[in-house]
């Protein structure tokens, strides 16, 4: 199984990712090939997923998955969407971004919190034969009104799944992977490679 680098330096998105794709992929931190992280200048989560894993493939010559995703909130007009990681500042934690959010929420009631968490996952190969694979997966809940749990990372101690209400960083791995956004992605993706690899041979 060809090493593919993970253009992400987020160990919550690697841990993930390797856990739902670890059949397709044998996926490598950024770290481990010290490679440099490249600025996010797309206008959407495509634009960006695909200017991570065309930089991180320029860097190493390796195939390249990259995962660019985050949180709309309806009520705040899709914010903090593409800023999502940055939202209360470049180098703001997870904790400040969460604060920032529920700041912005304050005085709004729960029926008007809905939100979604967008994924995309882009595989860019080292060479020009084989075009980009993208994959999007959404999962659609609402902004909690104080943190919950510990599990996850980014907002998921914010976000209640829509269907059974729980709290995202409540969940297993497991239970998160089967509902979540990046889990949606990864079965469209993981059938994109399956479908390439069936042409092929």
């Amino acid at each position: 199984m060809l090493g593919t680098v993970l253009a992400s330096g987020n160990p919550g998105k690697l841990k993930e990712l390797q856990a739902l794709l670890r059949r397709q992929f044998r996926l490598i931190a950024m770290s481990e090939l010290n490679l440099d992280p490249v600025e996010e200048t797309g206008a959407t989560f495509e634009e960006n997923a695909l200017i991570k894993a065309r930089a991180a493939v320029a860097q190493c010559g390796l195939p390249a998955l990259s995962d660019d995703s985050g949180l709309e909130v309806d009520a705040l007009n899709g914010a903090p969407g593409v800023f999502s990681a940055r939202y209360a500042g470049r180098n703001a934690d997870s904790s400040a971004n969460i604060r920032k959010l529920l700041g912005e929420l304050g005085g709004v009631a729960p029926p008007h919190r809905s939100a979604r968490f967008r994924c995309v996952l882009t595989l860019v190969m080292p060479d020009e034969e084989h075009a980009p694979l993208i994959a999007h997966g959404v999962w659609e809940g609402s902004i909690a009104q104080r943190p919950q749990g510990s599990g996850g990372f980014g907002y998921d101690p914010v976000f209640l799944d829509r269907d059974s209400g729980q709290c995202a960083a409540l969940m297993s791995r497991g239970e998160k992977g089967c509902i979540s956004h990046r889990g949606a992605a990864a079965r469209k993706l993981r059938a994109l490679v399956d479908a390439g690899r069936n042409a092929a041979g």
